[in-house]
């Protein structure tokens, strides 16, 4: 049985990146950080929660760790914008190709700059989105940051 088209771009990706990496379908829909730790029985600092935010006129795609919130003022000084607001469905489709709760990082969108949030460095493992509501990737987060090239930032609320 074949994987829909968005979750085999990220096998293609993961496999042609040499990376370290594990991609998981789920039977039950793992679209938000607490599913998903859920059907994979992690904790929730080890979902990665990939949002979009418009920063001036451009998208960036934050990585941070499920038990957490994005800090939008934060997102927005790690790129430079004065003013950041969460994208809408049809931006995160523009700029992901995948709908809000199938977004994930790989392959990374084109001219989307990538912040991965820091503190997921000190985790063993990760799970990010794989493509789908009910597909997920499991990496090492020095990988993600390399498969993302993303920058490490602090873009949590306190």
């Amino acid at each position: 049985m074949a994987w829909p088209e968005p979750v085999e771009r990220v096998a293609v990706f993961l496999r042609e990146s040499g990376a370290e990496s594990r991609l998981e379908e789920f039977p039950s829909d793992a679209s938000s950080a607490r599913a998903a730790a859920e059907a994979i029985g992690c904790d929730l600092d080890q979902i990665v929660k990939s949002l979009v935010f418009v920063c001036g006129n451009r998208s960036v795609l934050a990585l941070v760790p499920g038990d957490r919130r994005a800090d939008p003022a934060k997102v927005g000084l790690a790129v430079g914008a004065s003013e950041t607001r969460v994208a809408r469905p049809e931006e995160v489709v523009a700029a992901t190709g995948v709908s809000p709760g199938a977004v994930g990082p790989f392959p990374p969108p084109a001219d989307v700059p990538i912040l991965v949030e820091r503190t997921l460095l000190s985790q063993p493992v990760v799970w990010v989105g794989g493509g789908s509501e009910r597909h997920l990737a499991m990496v090492a987060p020095l990988e993600l940051v390399r498969l993302t090239r993303g920058a490490t930032v602090d873009i949590v609320r306190e």
